[in-house]
């Protein structure tokens, strides 16, 4: 199925898989979509996730000490998919793993788990040819992201090559919440707006209602993630599902009574 974004902005929430433990995970994920989330990127742990900052790193190291593998993300995605029908899935990893697991293994896995979307945060457009080739024979979404700093040619690739949404990141750097946009968050959007009738969610360090509003300006969707996890971080466990639900909910806007 195709990742759809009803509303204006998508929301999208990234969770680390197996952060505090498989079964929370699969609690937070369930509330998040019941709050508003339009997709969900499930996050595969990786030993040296260096597009990340302290806060996710943190969270792929207690997954990593969980023992959570990316055969247990894709048994999420599963259950996920059987749980809620119409949330969008995206995994969202490095390249290291789905190598080890074999590209055809894992696309076929994916497929059959409902996976809509894959995106690979150290896979470069430009090296992508097997992995687009692979993954449209299983009907899987690429997704890629496009930077400030990407010069035209790339994003004229990255427009031509993704689908179900882009990624734009806000800022150069790791992923981390921020107090305020970036300056030059606009002006990536509207650069590959130019290029693509695709959607474009907009990430890297959006942690409030305030620019999530801002946001919705000049892009399609948002994607929250470091706000998320520090939230997993910071209490109990039993806790998580509805505190990050609330979250969720305050990022579209809808008060929750207490």
């Amino acid at each position: 199925m195709a990742i759809q974004f009803a509303r204006k902005p998508g929301l999208v929430i990234y969770l680390t898989v197996g952060d505090p433990s498989l079964a929370a995970t699969e609690k937070i994920a369930l509330a998040a979509i019941d709050a508003g989330a339009d997709a969900l990127e499930l996050g595969v742990p990786f030993s040296d996730p260096l597009a990340d900052g302290p806060v996710i790193q943190r969270a792929s190291e207690r997954a990593l000490r969980n023992g959570v593998t990316l055969e247990d993300v894709l048994h999420l995605a599963a259950n996920l998919r059987r749980e809620r029908p119409a949330a969008g899935l995206v995994i969202f990893s490095y390249f290291n793993p789905i190598l080890q697991m074999g590209l055809e293994h894992f696309a076929a896995e994916a497929a059959a788990s409902g996976v809509d979307g894959v995106l690979v945060t150290d896979l470069i457009v430009e090296e992508a040819t097997e992995y687009r080739r692979v993954l449209a024979r299983h009907q899987l979404q690429p997704i890629f992201l496009a930077a400030p700093t990407s010069p035209e040619a790339r994003l004229r690739e990255i427009a031509a090559a993704s689908q179900g949404f882009i990624y734009a990141i806000a800022r150069t750097g790791v992923t981390g919440a921020q107090k305020d946009l970036a300056a030059d968050a606009r002006a990536v959007v509207e650069r590959i707006r130019s290029l693509t009738q695709l959607p474009i969610a907009l990430g890297f360090g959006i942690s409030s209602p305030a620019q999530v509003a801002a946001a919705a300006d000049f892009a399609d969707a948002v994607v929250v993630g470091s706000a998320i996890v520090a939230r997993i971080e910071a209490i109990p466990e039993a806790d998580a599902p509805r505190a990050v639900g609330d979250f969720i909910a305050s990022l579209r806007g809808v008060s929750v009574a207490q």
